[in-house]
């Protein structure tokens, strides 16, 4: 009993919320009842008594069935109106909104796809393993730092070797600091000390005078592979200020390096930051106080100059060396432009 009840206690608030629902259901139930019931329980006239029954109770549940069907249409009424006049009707701005934001995750997508392509390398293996895969079936290579030392002792003479081997044109651009610009060399020499007083990879430490030699160095560097090689087309600019980083560009790849030797971050060709790099190179250049590199064959030097060699070619091509520059100064400068040392490279053995 106590089961019942409480199955009736469940059920009521369902029958009374759907009482038209509820009362066509009981009635079906009643009018399947008598349909089986025995005509004789009816009495004499059962049969129509019967029939009479079921009809009413029939029609009862066919009103309630339409009752039904008329209120929850009313009720769906609202609703359709509402979605007809408001999400219908704001249908083609959203997907007008939704195109803006594919649009803008496309230009996202691609944005991220660029940066990934510029990463860190954070070591000296890093770094010369990135310049060494720049430097393969290069055509081209672009430089902007301060004296060159790197590119005299590894890129230049690699690159030319590479492409003497195959025959191929090579065009390089040299931009450094101006070896006759003391103020800017001093302004260089004093940046390089207050990083370290300590000697470099190079076994030196950084003066004026050292500054000035190795741009003086890469000069005579550039003129010397120039009258070895007939397909190298070489440029150096020399610039009247300092910069902190130095740049190489080849065909497939940019490195940015800066004076801690284990820090450098390199980006690939076709890449933004490639591009608009490239871009600032070539109008640095352009902006540089111009070596006379065309005058190449006018001073032929020799595979190991001499001091007079090295004295005509910087007074015929209008950056004369110091005059204080006796033959020990000289020989320092052919020395650092043939036999330049590697800064990436092990230190000097008692340095």
């Amino acid at each position: 009993m106590a089961r019942f009840i409480a199955a009736v206690k469940r059920v009521t608030p369902w029958a009374a919320q759907n009482a038209d629902g509820a009362i066509a259901l009981g009635l079906a139930i009643v009018v399947g009842v008598l349909g089986i019931m025995p005509d004789e329980i009816f009495g004499k006239q059962g049969d129509q008594i019967q029939s009479q029954l079921v009809s009413a109770a029939t029609l009862v549940i066919l009103a309630l069935v339409a009752t039904a069907l008329l209120r929850d249409r009313a009720r769906q009424a609202p609703v359709e109106e509402t979605i007809t006049s408001g999400a219908l009707a704001e249908l083609p701005m959203r997907l007008t909104r939704l195109e803006e934001i594919e649009t803008l995750v496309t230009g996202t997508r691609k944005a991220l796809d660029s940066l990934q392509l510029v990463r860190v390398l954070g070591s000296k293996q890093e770094i010369t393993q990135s310049h060494a895969e720049a430097r393969q079936d290069t055509t081209r290579w672009s430089f902007k730092g301060g004296t060159g030392t790197y590119l005299r002792a590894v890129t230049l003479p690699e690159c030319v070797a590479a492409a003497r081997r195959i025959k191929r044109h090579l065009t390089i651009r040299i931009e450094i600091i101006d070896p006759s610009n003391l103020e800017v060399c001093e302004a260089y020499a004093r940046y390089r000390r207050s990083l370290s007083d300590s000697p470099d990879a190079t076994g030196e430490t950084w003066t004026t005078d050292r500054v000035r030699k190795e741009s003086y160095a890469t000069i005579l560097a550039a003129f010397w592979h120039r009258q070895r090689y007939g397909l190298l087309d070489i440029g150096v600019g020399l610039s009247s200020t300092m910069t902190t980083f130095r740049w190489d560009l080849s065909a497939s790849r940019l490195i940015m390096t800066v004076e801690d030797p284990n820090m450098a971050m390199t980006a690939l060709a076709g890449t933004f930051y490639y591009e608009n790099c490239d871009t600032e190179l070539r109008l640095s250049f352009e902006q540089a106080r111009r070596v006379p590199l065309e005058m190449y064959n006018r001073v032929p030097l020799g595979d190991e100059p001499t001091l007079e060699e090295v004295q005509d070619l910087f007074e015929r091509i209008g950056v004369p060396l110091p005059r204080s520059y006796n033959g020990r100064d000289v020989v320092d400068v052919a020395r650092k432009a043939l036999r330049a040392v590697d800064p990436y490279g092990a230190p000097p053995d008692g340095t």
